[in-house]
């Protein structure tokens, strides 16, 4: 559901491919284009795997995929949030039991680079065949700058708001952002994210409460906010950390906070918006991960949550954008917006959506979300294929970053 039809064709070359060998290769499955969203209502549907023999060679990812169990491909699509910054009993026990594949920071730390590396090489040590099937983990901040700025302290600068960075030459915030990148790479971390690509209406940052009221917007209008948040992910691309663009559709025309609110809504955006821009620019300069929000667009898809919709995700980021790379939830685990959804179903629905990725902040939900999708997968085939589809793509993003056994590519 919410899939275009290379995924599914990929898929099928996979599910025939032979077994890993030595010298896997090839590349991230990631096409865009500046193309201006359509108004068709309904994605494209998987098709059912081919029969007929694959033509090419397998890459890396599908063949690490190939070798996987399904809890383990299950496992690689959540990013699990690490209590108090740490690798605790609880969460490694996790890593084991249920094979999550990634982790990040959730709170702000002031101990610097070295006590973060440290956590983040222990962190690595666990990305055994057991676990995770030899596979290394992305692990994750949230480095925007301003006031969210999860990591500080020796050997981390003090990165200022995105507002402040979209004042500079493009050319010196992505330079900025190379130096900013290449601290989180000394301090072990693969994946920030940022950019935020939202555009908040010149005069409204105070009523913003997401963006605006927080300076995490580089400007009032698409190309400002597209040009500086494309700076900043290529800097950061440079230095070998992974990016995601936030928040699409976009966060910046609404009024709560979705971390502390419920029913927060666009009652602006339409699917051919000029405020879509932004992300525009993001996917054409190769962005691997968008994240989707957790508010209602209302001339959107009305009935749902972004980040539940096929409209949101499947239409108009898969289909009208062509966005093949990893579709990445907001956290799905703590925030207020998704209080009231049992956890076992809100991975579910997301996946069904079109997603490929689960943020969960904190443990519990997490648990329960794996326990969902593994459940539902055990007993429907068709959404264990949409599961596989979503596994390869974040290990072909995983491939890009060097994390997979069988190397980059």
């Amino acid at each position: 559901m919410g899939r275009v039809e290379c995924g599914s064709a990929l898929l099928a070359a996979l599910l025939l491919a032979t077994a890993c060998g030595s010298g896997c290769g090839g590349s991230s499955p990631t096409s865009r284009t500046s193309a201006p969203p359509s108004t068709q209502t309904s994605p494209a549907t998987p098709s059912a795997p081919s029969t007929t023999a694959p033509t090419t060679t397998a890459t890396c990812a599908e063949r690490v995929l190939q070798g996987m169990s399904e809890p383990q491909r299950i496992g690689q699509l959540f990013l699990l949030g690490l209590a108090a910054d740490r690798l605790g009993p609880a969460e490694i026990g996790a890593i084991r039991t249920d094979h999550f594949g990634s982790v990040w920071f959730v709170d702000k730390s002031s101990s610097g680079a070295s006590a973060i590396r440290g956590v983040a090489d222990a962190v690595q040590r666990q990305a055994t065949r057991r676990n995770t099937a030899g596979v290394r983990f992305y692990v994750a901040a949230n480095q925007e700058g301003g006031v969210i700025q999860s990591l500080a302290g020796p050997g981390f600068s003090a990165i200022p708001s995105a507002l402040q960075q979209g004042m500079l030459d493009p050319s010196t915030l992505r330079a900025d952002a190379r130096t900013w990148g290449n601290e989180l790479t000394a301090a072990g971390v693969n994946f920030n994210f940022a950019p935020v690509m939202d555009v908040v209406p010149p005069g409204t940052d105070a009523q913003n409460q997401p963006i605006g009221a927080l300076r995490r917007e580089y400007g009032h209008d698409p190309k400002t906010a597209g040009s500086h948040g494309v700076a900043f992910l290529r800097g950061m691309k440079r230095a070998g950390v992974t990016t995601s663009a936030k928040h699409f559709p976009g966060l910046g025309r609404v009024q709560g906070n979705t971390d502390f609110a419920a029913n927060v809504v666009d009652r602006v955006t339409t699917a051919d918006n000029p405020y879509l821009e932004s992300f525009v620019e993001a996917l054409n300069a190769g962005v691997p991960f968008v994240m989707v929000a957790l508010a209602t667009y209302q001339r959107i898809d009305p009935t749902r949550l972004a980040v539940f919709s096929p409209t949101v995700i499947g239409q108009m980021l898969r289909h009208d954008l062509h966005f093949d790379g990893v579709v990445l939830s907001d956290d799905l685990g703590a925030t207020s917006a998704v209080a009231s959804i049992p956890p076992r179903q809100r991975a579910v629905d997301f996946l069904e959506a079109g997603g490929d990725m689960v943020i969960a902040k904190t443990l519990e939900p997490a648990l329960a979300m794996y326990a969902g999708v593994l459940d539902r997968a055990t007993g429907d085939a068709a959404f264990r294929g949409v599961v596989d589809e979503a596994a390869l793509r974040v290990l072909a993003a995983k491939q890009a970053s060097g994390l997979l056994p069988c190397g980059a590519g």
